[in-house]
């Protein structure tokens, strides 16, 4: 699997996270199908079947950014 950019990654949950909630709080043929769609992009982009399983690599891969981001934030306070 390729890893998708951090910033792309956070962009789609942010579309996913407004698709599900405008579709919880009012169905209707276009909410449904941007749910799809976001729910396709988001488990193309990580390489999961489902929208359970692509959430649950999302979150992993947004901790090891975030470990990448603390290790290079500590590595130039040590250089300094």
């Amino acid at each position: 699997m390729i890893l998708p950019a951090e910033k792309e990654l956070r962009a789609v949950l942010a579309r996913f996270a407004q698709a599900r909630m405008d579709h919880d709080v009012r169905p209707t043929g276009y909410t449904s199908r941007l749910l799809e769609d976001t729910t396709y992009t988001l488990c193309v982009m990580t390489g999961a079947r489902t929208a359970e399983e692509a959430l649950r690599t999302a979150d992993a891969l947004l901790e090891q950014y975030a470990g990448r981001s603390a290790v290079s934030v500590r590595d130039e306070t040590l250089a300094a």
